[in-house]
């Protein structure tokens, strides 16, 4: 008996799957965030000083916009750094989802600063173009951007690898846009080739290169945050829960699949029709066994609430008294 009343007072309440190990995965993912972040600024920051001094011996300002632009990817580990840090801090009553919202407002400052590093980048080429100079040890600036791809090339590896088995598509842009640091370090032996076979303009229009690859990462990168915060996600994850909802026993229709990531980690609301003649506990039991399955099943998801509505082959509607709140 104690166990039915148990049964049936955990219907009136939402149904929820967080488990010790949910939240120790939710931690661990959030220390190998940070452990990849940690790395990477270390690799970036050594990358870009490199480069600065040869920037300084040689006066390329294609060399000083890719240098520039490793110093603001280096940047950008902090806010993301700060954001894995908050999510790790439990739900409260007045933050009831946590703070796993804080890796989207860290998005928006990665945003802002690819953003000034393409306006000091374009600034510095459009600069040199008017009053051109020379550039000195081409040799070195060649040697500077084959660093500047090898580091760059190294970290987006390794964040876009972590980020994708944590699920953290702050980490894995953050990882596409150094690769694509990469490239640019590598168009930098274009403006030093370009120089030492006499056309000194290669410079600053191999720097105007890089700004204008700057520019598309900035757009993809602000593209990615804007579909984070509308709550925007991959239609084929719909599909997913659907698929996994109807072959749930006891699920006769899936109704509304609503999800949402909060940080790296996906929150769902569905709704299932099951028979309307079953009894509560038995309800109870599928809209468990759905839950179970969606979690277990959908990559990345950590909560779901399973709303149960009745199929009734006589057309009754049981939610006539919400119809004008809708």
């Amino acid at each position: 008996m104690g166990a039915l009343l148990a049964k049936v007072g955990h219907v009136v309440t939402p149904h929820s799957h967080d488990s010790a190990d949910k939240t120790d995965a939710a931690l661990e993912s959030s220390e190998r965030g940070l452990r990849v972040l940690g790395v990477s600024f270390a690799v970036l920051v050594v990358t870009a000083v490199v480069q600065a001094v040869i920037v300084g011996v040689s006066g390329s300002v294609a060399l000083l916009g890719d240098t520039l632009h490793n110093f603001a990817d280096a940047l950008t580990a902090v806010p993301l750094a700060i954001a894995f840090s908050l999510g790790r801090r439990a739900a409260t009553r007045r933050f009831t989802y946590g703070y796993g919202r804080a890796e989207d407002l860290a998005g928006i400052a990665i945003v802002l600063v690819i953003a000034v590093s393409a306006g000091l980048a374009g600034y510095e080429a459009v600069k040199r173009l008017i009053d051109p100079q020379d550039v000195h040890a081409l040799g070195w600036v060649a040697v500077a951007g084959v660093i500047g791809f090898a580091g760059n090339e190294w970290v987006a590896r390794y964040r876009i690898r972590v980020g994708r088995e944590i699920g953290s598509a702050a980490l894995v842009a953050d990882g596409l846009h150094a690769r694509t640091d990469g490239f640019t370090s590598l168009a930098v032996l274009l403006g030093a080739g370009g120089a030492a076979l006499g056309f000194p303009l290669a410079d600053p229009l191999v720097g105007l290169l890089i700004t204008a690859a700057i520019c598309f990462v900035l757009r993809d990168a602000a593209r990615e945050i804007y579909h984070r915060l509308m709550d925007a996600v991959d239609p084929a994850l719909i599909d997913a829960a659907e698929r996994i909802l109807l072959a749930v026993p006891g699920v006769r229709h899936a109704g509304s699949i609503r999800l949402r990531w909060i940080g790296h980690a996906l929150h769902a609301e569905v709704e299932i029709l099951v028979d309307h003649d079953l009894s509560l506990v038995d309800a109870h039991a599928v809209a468990v066994e759905a839950e179970h399955r969606l979690i277990h099943d959908l990559p990345r998801l950590r909560a779901a609430t399973v709303h149960i509505d009745p199929h009734d082959p006589t057309g009754a509607d049981h939610h006539a008294l919400l119809s004008t709140h809708r």
